[in-house]
């Protein structure tokens, strides 16, 4: 197999992947750099996690003129030569952080632009001046509107998991970005399927555009190195389930998909109630939170990452051993793009799929369009042995590391303990109550057992239960004494305000 150097790429960039132990390509970019290195428009088809940031960051720093270059004084000063879009955040970042370590010898300077977060930083590194714009099409298009983002002399587009970016309905806007720039661009698309929209866009967009494809059908676009298990789960087992495997053996860092945002949230305070190491990661979350959580995982600081599919689109983070989707995902989609955060990057993963009753006939569909063999998951549950062999989970464990919280001190109940505290009341407590009836004082008896005429007594003890009332003070209007009324007694008092 050939080195990156062998494929023509400048010294520099090779410098600066060889320090991290990046020196052979994957097939996407071994087939992507000979094309993309000559400035021809390309797209390229290739599953989740084989390595495409690369594949085009590559060619993009290469054709990129650095400061020390001796043709940058023709560059206008500060004005962006490319632009990476991308569909959220997350992948921006990701995208961002890959770029910025391959081009580390070069010093080009390369900005990240997302939403959710303040203006004046972003603002700022665009006035000092940038060479390569990453960024989500939302606020690439807002900063545009403001002028304070001029895209007129790039000279290379990619375009990122174009699908996720027409499923998330930014087609419109990645029209008006690529009208913003020049038509002599190079353009790249990359995307793991080509849905009509995308066929369409590149048609107008692109100029005679090499396509490259590294498998042969979307059908077959999960990682090869992923191990996959398809159980009938129920929904009140899921978290004892996870639990265990949690503490399966070769487990690293976990990402646990949901269906919404409460439930990644519920499922990540049900972990960490059990003792686990687990974080959120959901759209009701800011942004400054959000990367708090993301930079914890990738550290290790947090073991159990609980996501939606929104939130988590472009997670990279390697040491992920296992995928767990907590619910079926929607279509076959979703589900390839989840297990791809395992598998990454020719390491091996185990990707889990608790299927609900109720979602049985999805998972089906899933499993015929992506020709799976799990088209009746077999029912299980937390402590079926077949679950524990598949996992290589220890004999004996339970799904919680923590012990249960102890139960609540009498006092904290509001309780009286027997040093001079109250008791806990019978359900079938008896009381006498005391109200005033035209200035006379009468005492009311009630229980569940009992007429109003009964004494109060407690229902397991037998003695006799005083009034609630007894401890208010009555003052007579004659002589001022404390009065407090049983069954048949009556006393001439005042009646209270």
């Amino acid at each position: 197999m050939p080195t990156f150097r062998e494929l023509g790429v400048h010294p520099e960039i090779c410098d600066a992947l060889e320090r991290k132990g990046i020196t052979t390509p994957f097939a996407i970019q071994e087939m992507t750099l000979s094309v993309a290195l000559m400035g021809t428009d390309l797209i390229g088809q290739a599953r989740t996690g084989t390595g495409k940031t690369l594949a085009f960051g590559i060619p993009v720093i290469q054709r990129s003129i650095a400061p020390k270059d001796p043709d940058y004084a023709e560059i206008p000063q500060g004005k962006p030569q490319a632009l990476i879009v991308a569909p959220t955040r997350e992948l921006a970042l990701q995208v961002s952080s890959d770029v910025t370590l391959a081009s580390a010898d070069r010093g080009l300077r390369v900005l990240t632009v997302y939403g959710g977060v303040g203006y004046e930083p972003q603002l700022e590194a665009l006035e000092a001046g940038v060479d390569i714009v990453v960024g989500t099409p939302g606020r690439l298009i807002d900063l545009a509107n403001r002028k304070v983002l001029d895209l007129s002399h790039v000279h290379a587009l990619v375009l990122d998991e174009a699908d996720e970016m027409l499923d998330l309905g930014f087609l419109p806007d990645v029209e008006k970005l690529l009208r913003l720039t020049p038509e002599t661009r190079q353009t790249m698309l990359f995307s793991a399927t080509m849905p009509g929209a995308i066929v369409a866009l590149a048609r107008t967009h692109m100029r005679h555009p090499m396509n490259i494809r590294a498998e042969s059908s979307y059908e077959n676009a999960t990682v090869p190195a992923t191990a996959q298990f398809v159980y009938q789960a129920h929904d009140l087992d899921k978290p004892e389930m996870i639990g265990r495997i949690l503490q399966a053996e070769d487990v690293d860092k976990v990402v646990v998909f949901a269906r919404t945002k409460r439930q990644a949230q519920r499922v990540a305070d049900d972990l960490a109630d059990r003792g686990f190491s687990a974080a959120p990661l959901h759209g009701d979350m800011q942004q400054a939170a959000r990367e708090k959580v993301m930079q914890r995982f990738r550290e290790g600081k947090v073991q159990v990452l609980v996501a939606t599919d929104v939130a988590a689109r472009g997670i990279d983070v390697t040491g992920v051993s296992h995928v767990i989707n907590y619910t079926t995902p929607d279509d076959e989609k979703t589900y390839v793009h989840r297990i791809g955060r395992t598998g990454r990057a020719g390491a091996s993963g185990i990707a889990v799929t608790l299927v609900d009753w109720a979602d049985l006939h999805k998972w089906k569909m899933i499993n015929k369009a992506l020709d799976l063999p799990f088209d009746e998951p077999v029912e299980t549950y937390s402590s079926s042995e077949h679950f524990f062999h598949d996992m290589g989970i220890p004999k004996g464990t339970k799904g919680r590391i923590k012990a249960e919280r102890p139960a609540r001190p009498a006092e904290e109940k509001g309780e009286r303990s027997e040093k001079g505290e109250r008791p806990a009341r019978s359900r079938n407590r008896s009381r006498t109550r005391t109200r005033s009836r035209g200035g006379e004082v009468v005492a009311e008896s009630t229980a569940g057992s009992t007429g109003p005429d009964a004494p109060a007594t407690d229902s397991s003890e037998g003695e006799k239960k005083p009034s609630r009332n007894r401890r208010r003070r009555r003052r007579s209007s004659g002589s001022g004494s404390n009065v407090s009324g049983s069954a048949g007694e009556s006393s001439q008092v005042s009646a209270e305000a």
